[in-house]
C-alpha cells in the first residue's frame, strides 16, 4: 500500500491531482484464507494462550505477520515445519524477529512446566498436515499419546 501512495504521489506530481484521480486505483489485494487468519489471530490474541506456535516459511510476509500479531500479546515461537521441534531433546528452533533474514535460534525450555494453554496458527500456505505434524511434536514432548486414525 505505501509503494502505491508513492506511484501516486509522483502522478500528482507529473501530471496533477485531477490526473491521478482518474488514473489511479488502489484496493487490498490480501487473500481471503490470509485475511481469515490475521482476523482469527487477533480475536484469540484477546485471551492470549500461555504459547503461541506460528507455523510456516520465513520468507512468507504472511506468516511473519501473524507472528508479528501474536508477539505482541504472548510468547510466540514461529517454526517452519515440524523438523524444527525435537521430540528427543524437547527442543524448538524457531525465527527470532520479523526481518525475513532475522536468524533461527534454539531453545530447550520453551514449554512450561505443567498446564498451559497452547495456540496455533500457519501461513495461509502451510498445508494441513504440517500444522498436525507439528502439534503432534509437542503433544510427544509432553508424553501425551494420539492414537493412530483408523
Amino acid at each position: 500500500m505505501a509503494i502505491g501512495m508513492k506511484v501516486r504521489e509522483a502522478m500528482v506530481e507529473a501530471r496533477g491531482e485531477e490526473y491521478a484521480d482518474e488514473h489511479y486505483r488502489s484496493f487490498g489485494t490480501i487473500c481471503s484464507a490470509t485475511q481469515e487468519r490475521q482476523d482469527a489471530v487477533e480475536e484469540l490474541m484477546k485471551d492470549a494462550p500461555d504459547v503461541m506456535l506460528v507455523i510456516g516459511g520465513y520468507n512468507s510476509s504472511n506468516t511473519n505477520h501473524l507472528a508479528h500479531l501474536c508477539r505482541q500479546h504472548t510468547t510466540t515461537y514461529h517454526v517452519s515445519d515440524a523438523s524444527c521441534i525435537d521430540v528427543e531433546t524437547g527442543s524448538i528452533r524457531h525465527k527470532r524477529g520479523l526481518a525475513k533474514d532475522a536468524p533461527e535460534v534454539e531453545e530447550r525450555t520453551w514449554l512450561p512446566e505443567g498446564p498451559f494453554a497452547l495456540g496455533v496458527t500457519a501461513g495461509a500456505s502451510t498445508p494441513n498436515n504440517k500444522i498436525g505434524e507439528a502439534v503432534l511434536r509437542v503433544l510427544e514432548i509432553r508424553g501425551i499419546e494420539v492414537p493412530e486414525p483408523l
